[in-house]
């Protein structure tokens, strides 16, 4: 039975901290060795089969407002590798508020953490991005006859894989685990507990064949 959690903001504030890297390094002990060979600056044979698996990307970058992190997909191999240092990523079409792309014109570092259906590891690049427009290249991302309106190029600078731990204690991939949709509040219902003159129900209604015209 889950212990009861003495979380009051009181409590929160009167707990104690971990406020130097000393105090780390003596609560958690010296890092797997494995953990540290495993990091290269470089992308690998080996995780470059990985990432060409994968149909799915979270994205971490950081600008004057603050960090993000974003997800992105398409069929496996949409981040194509085009030697051991650099990844091309399309960018396609959203709700234009482009949080990414804002933050790496402002500044170049950027996070990738690739995730593969069924498979419990994670692979981990990090490295420095810049936004291409050229039209051959965005071309080259076609999608349901639309190009990529954009590409990222990401300049390897650390990549690694991470182990199952993660997905395993969170059972990501089971299907006895998964949530039913209902159960959880509508984006509609959201955005109308937000502004209490929006329409949720007709923005839910609507959103399948929204979804449809717009996903390319």
């Amino acid at each position: 039975m889950d212990q009861p959690l003495a979380a009051s903001p009181a409590a929160l504030d009167a707990a104690q901290r971990i406020t130097t890297e000393a105090e780390l390094d003596a609560l958690y002990g010296a890092p797997v060795p494995a953990a540290v060979t495993k990091e290269l600056d470089h992308i690998a044979p080996f995780y470059r089969t990985f990432i060409e698996k994968a149909p799915f990307v979270l994205i971490a970058t950081a600008g004057p407002e603050g960090l993000d992190c974003s997800p992105r997909g398409d069929p496996p191999g949409f981040v194509r590798v085009v030697d051991e240092k650099t990844l091309l990523l399309p960018d396609r079409r959203g709700n234009n508020r482009v949080d990414t792309l804002r933050n790496i014109v402002r500044d170049p570092r950027i996070a990738l953490l690739f995730l593969v259906p069924g498979v419990g590891e994670t692979l981990r690049v990090n490295g420095r991005a810049e936004i291409l427009v050229e039209p051959s290249l965005c071309a080259a991302f076609e999608m349901q006859g639309k190009p990529a309106c954009a590409v990222v190029r990401v300049t390897a600078e650390r990549v690694y894989v991470q182990c199952q731990k993660a997905l395993v204690r969170s059972k990501l991939w089971d299907p006895e685990t998964r949530i039913a949709r209902s159960e959880l509040p509508s984006v509609g219902e959201m955005l109308q507990a937000i502004d209490r003159g929006f329409d949720g129900g007709a923005y839910d209604a609507a959103y399948p064949e929204r979804l449809k015209r717009t996903l390319y």
